[in-house]
């Protein structure tokens, strides 16, 4: 399963860095550095917004099988399709270049399926969701002040 998830990614990782390889050609680099601060900080409301609204979800059973395997990584590819990590990903490629980014966000993105898929079922069981879902804001809003710093200083 971990095989088709990580095509998945390697296919969203692709089409993020060159979005932003292509925005990086036409913007100045402090326009992209200011709207990739504020992107995290929006990231960083809409995860709040969405810890509060959590609801706990129903467990579905297992895909198995290859069908399976394809079923997992069209569904992982079309939940990614758009979503906060993939525009992250086109953000940060416009301000750090293509190459280190995509290498980044596959290795990030692998280890983070890998995680979700061998401990995520645990740590649910201990945490919170919505109290995740507040660290992850957290960390959005961090990384955001710490980027439009960056601009600032620039």
């Amino acid at each position: 399963m971990l095989l088709a998830l990580g095509a998945a990614i390697a296919v969203l990782q692709t089409i993020s860095v060159t979005v932003g390889a292509l925005i990086s050609r036409a913007l100045p680099d402090r326009a992209i550095a200011v709207a990739a601060g504020l992107l995290f900080l929006g990231f960083a409301v809409w995860t709040w917004r969405s810890a509060d609204e959590a609801e706990d979800e129903e467990d579905e059973p297992a895909a198995t099988g290859n069908a399976g395997l394809a079923g997992v990584a069209g569904a992982f590819f079309l939940a990614e399709l758009g979503d906060k990590t993939m525009l992250t990903t086109a953000g940060l490629a416009a301000d750090r270049g293509a190459v280190p980014v995509w290498i980044g966000s596959f290795a990030a993105m692998l280890a983070a399926t890998a995680l979700a898929v061998l401990a995520g079922r645990a740590l649910t069981t201990r945490v919170d969701p919505g109290t995740l879902r507040r660290v992850g804001a957290i960390a959005f809003a961090l990384v955001g002040i710490a980027t439009l710093v960056g601009a600032a200083a620039a």
